[in-house]
């Protein structure tokens, strides 16, 4: 059964939900509650399903949220929205097969509720497939070839105002690229902002641990790595094999067995300042996940 908790970024700005595009393209989400996506794991990598909120503590800027301030406690086994983001760019000649495939995977581990749509990008981003639940990959997606240059904040900009339209309550995005990005309009830090307006959770698989070295290899596998982390997702390092079947296998599982804890700050200032959240379990054993902050409205 679909539970009714919106899953959103929240921001202490306005009583009801508002979605608004800014001059700089990058989708910003006002609410009154900071809402948390949580996964949790056992030292094995299993999910741990039959914890309490008094299980939880959150730190927001290093100060304990108080239990009264908790609106919400969930969890969710719900159907989820998601965008795969190919990279068809020349930088990705001798990989991009390997990334369809990957692609193939994710869309075969959709259950029947779950939705997802397929982008590439390289100097543009253009939309491959709709959102849908079907299992295959869209005839067109089969004569792409890869060229031009790699707009991957782009990408994730464009992810994010795609799904911000989405009604589900799990939303992804899931990223196939050497992560150079070349020629985007937004910056970094604004693609991250867009993707945690919505709730976004980012799943990055590194393909330039084929054949990429040195200081390119190392610059592009800390951007992914970053947009993963920040918003509570996974960092894929090796690209082929078992531990890619086994990451597109284990996203699809993950995005349908977490935790949604939904708070009031209790710092209502309108400064536009990171404010850092961490959460800490009751039980040592167990490993929690999720985003690492959001950004107050000005």
């Amino acid at each position: 059964m679909r539970q009714t908790l919106p899953f959103l970024l929240a921001i202490l700005c306005v009583s009801a939900l508002t979605v608004v595009a800014q001059d700089d393209d990058v989708v910003r989400v006002n609410t009154e509650l900071v809402v948390l996506n949580l996964t949790v794991t056992d030292h094995e990598g299993h999910y741990v399903k039959a914890l309490k909120k008094s299980d939880f503590k959150i730190y927001e800027d290093g100060v304990e949220v108080q239990p009264d301030m908790i609106a919400s406690f969930t969890l969710h086994e719900s159907p989820y929205a998601a965008v795969v983001l190919l990279d068809s760019s020349g930088s990705m000649e001798e990989r991009f097969s390997l990334a369809r495939s990957a692609a193939i995977r994710f869309l075969d581990g959709l259950r029947p509720e779950d939705v997802a749509a397929v982008y590439r990008f390289d100097s543009k981003v253009e939309r491959v497939q709709e959102f849908s639940g079907g299992r295959d990959l869209a005839p067109t997606a089969y004569a792409i070839r890869a060229k031009g240059m790699t707009t991957l904040n782009d990408a994730i900009v464009e992810a994010s105002k795609t799904l911000a339209d989405r009604p589900e309550q799990r939303k992804a995005i899931v990223i196939l690229s050497d992560g150079m990005d070349t020629y985007s309009k937004a910056s970094s830090g604004k693609a991250l902002e867009s993707a945690l307006a919505i709730g976004a959770t980012i799943y990055a698989v590194d393909m330039s641990a084929l054949d990429v070295g040195g200081s390119a290899k190392h610059q592009s596998a800390a951007s992914l790595k970053e947009f993963a982390e920040k918003t509570g997702g996974r960092f894929v390092a090796t690209p082929g094999g078992p531990a890619l079947r086994d990451a597109f296998s284990g996203i699809a599982e993950e995005l349908g067995h977490q935790y949604t804890i939904a708070y009031r700050p209790a710092n209502k200032k309108r400064d536009g300042k990171w404010r850092t959240l961490d959460v800490k379990l009751s039980r040592e054993d167990l490993t929690v996940r999720t985003r690492k902050g959001y950004r107050a409205p000005k």
